[in-house]
Order: structure tokens, then sequence, then C-alpha cells
């Protein structure tokens, strides 16, 4: 079973414009609303893709209750600890060029965070937990932390889907599976990524420091897999880009259903860059069918 983690959720609510006016008054062609979040955005790829998935995290309020309500919908199994105040919304303005404004997570308490901490301790051996997104800034800053050594005191496997610090403190306790992107990938070294043979050497470094598999996204130029056994470097279909919100999310959702489901590691990410182009290619997360019609058309080339 996966599990994935979102600690903030979010309502993303999404405004399409002709163009966006500061200062003026600007009205909607269309808008929409959808359950948000980096875990939950993968929650919801699994369950197209037929992978048994559970969304964990932290909800409340009016916000947290429409989340609930569109995971039902989609079949999605969930474990949430209720919180007082509301879940955020995030607004996203797209008017040509894309503007996002995300509100403010909610206050967990030290009771509250005791019992998402319960939930990771009733996980199974040789389950699969997912920390995805961002730490509240009411959380303790090794949150993540925490549940990544309760999850691996019982035999669980941790994936990674964040940046910065948290990643860095979370790479010393060796995650099964990261997918950053090469900026990500270059903070990690305190560099920049200019070419793949570069980001295949930082990458081996972290094989070095017991990561196991690691997806490196590189915007145009595709993407990456390296573990100890192998390189690949994938070159994506082509179509017109629709929505940049959940891609990665959908590479992450992608290279799971692969692995769980036994497939070789070359199939995994092909269907990960498969899942990530159909998402980018689409209004919302993608579906089953759009993924694996592009997936013949996902190049992949073993690099020695």
């Amino acid at each position: 079973m996966i599990y994935t983690c979102t600690l903030n959720p979010a309502i993303d609510y999404v405004v399409h414009l002709d163009r966006f006016e500061p200062g003026e008054l600007n009205r909607a062609l269309s808008t929409s609303k959808f359950a948000g979040g980096k875990g939950i955005n993968v929650s919801r790829v699994l369950t197209r893709f037929g992978a048994e998935n559970t969304a964990l995290g932290f909800l409340g309020g009016f916000t947290g209750d429409f989340i609930i309500n569109e995971l039902d919908k989609e079949g999605i199994r969930h474990r949430f600890i209720r919180v007082a105040e509301d879940t955020r919304i995030n607004v996203k303005v797209k008017a040509g060029k894309e503007t996002e404004i995300n509100g403010q997570g909610p206050t967990v308490t030290l009771k509250e965070s005791e019992q998402f901490k319960a939930l990771v301790e009733r996980l199974n051996e040789g389950d699969i937990l997912l920390l995805a997104g961002s730490v509240l800034s009411c959380l303790p800053k090794n949150y993540y932390t925490q549940l990544m050594e309760l999850a691996k005191e019982r035999g669980i496997k941790v994936a990674v889907d964040t940046s910065g610090p948290v990643l860095k403190e979370l790479l010393q306790h060796k995650p099964f599976f990261i997918k950053p992107n090469h900026h990500e990938l270059g903070e990690l070294f305190q560099t920049s990524i200019q070419s793949k043979e570069q980001a295949i050497h930082l990458a081996k470094k972290l094989m070095e420091k017991g990561i196991e598999n690691v997806i490196i996204s590189m915007a145009g130029e595709g993407a990456l897999f390296v573990n100890k056994d192998i390189v690949l470097s994938a070159k994506p279909p082509q179509g017109q880009v629709k929505n940049s919100v959940g891609a990665g999310d959908s590479m992450v959702a992608g290279f799971l259903a692969g692995y769980v489901k036994g497939k070789p590691m070359q199939e995994a990410f092909r269907f990960s860059v498969a899942a990530g182009s159909a998402t980018a290619f689409s209004e919302d997360l993608c579906t089953k069918e759009k993924a694996e019609q592009l997936y013949s058309e996902v190049q992949i080339s073993e690099i020695e």
C-alpha cells in the first residue's frame, strides 16, 4: 500500500482571464476548484492508475470538507487528522502568464501532530510512505524527519518529494526514492546544473549517501533516472503545455504505480515521464488513458 502525506493541503482555485489588470476589476472567463497539495495530487493520479493508496494529512473547516468530498467522489481512501482552522485556498490566475497566490495553512496543535504520528505507526512493513510538499510553519522543522524515522523503524520505504533544507535533512536518512528537478538537485550541492552529465554526476553522489532511486526532471531536456544499476535518459513526447500544476506530482505517481506493480525500472521511469507529460498537456491531472497513449512516445536511452 502507498500512503501519501500532505501536511498542508489546499483547494486549488483556478481563474481563467483574457488578461489580468492589477488594481482594476477583472472578470473571470471560467473558474474551477480542485483538491490540491502535492501528496493529494499523487493520490489522485495513483487512483486513476489503479494503484492502491491512502491519502494522509491535516484538514479543517469547510475547505477541508470540500477536499474530503472531492476525494470521496474519486474513490480515494483517506485518513486525515481534523484541525480547528480552515484548510488553505491557493488561487491560480491564468491570463497568458500564470500567477499563483498561496494561502496560509492552519495551525496544528501538539496533540494533533502526535495523532498524525500515530497514523504512521500503524503502517505495515513493506508499505511506501511518500512525504510530499512543505512542512507547516507551526510544526517542528524536523517533523518530516520524525515521521521518516518512525516509518523506517517499521520497515516502511520512504519516498520524498520536497526541496531545500528539508530535503537535505531527509537525505541523511536514505530515502528509497526522490524526485528533484535540476534546480533543486543543484541547490543540494550549492551549484547550478548546466548539463545532463553534471546532473548524473551529482545523482551518483546521492547514491553514495544511500539514496536508492532518483528521478531528475530537466525541464525542456526531459528527465533522468539514476540508481546503482542503471542510468536512463528520457525524451518526453511533444505537445501543447496547458498546465504546469501537478506535472511533477504525476511523475512521482507514475513511477510509484509502476514500482508497486513490479514493473522493471525502465518501464516505471517511462510511465513516470508519460504521466508528467499527460498532466502538462491537460487542464487537470492526467488520466490513465492519456498517460498510456503517450507512453509509447517517450524515448528512453541508457547512458553508460
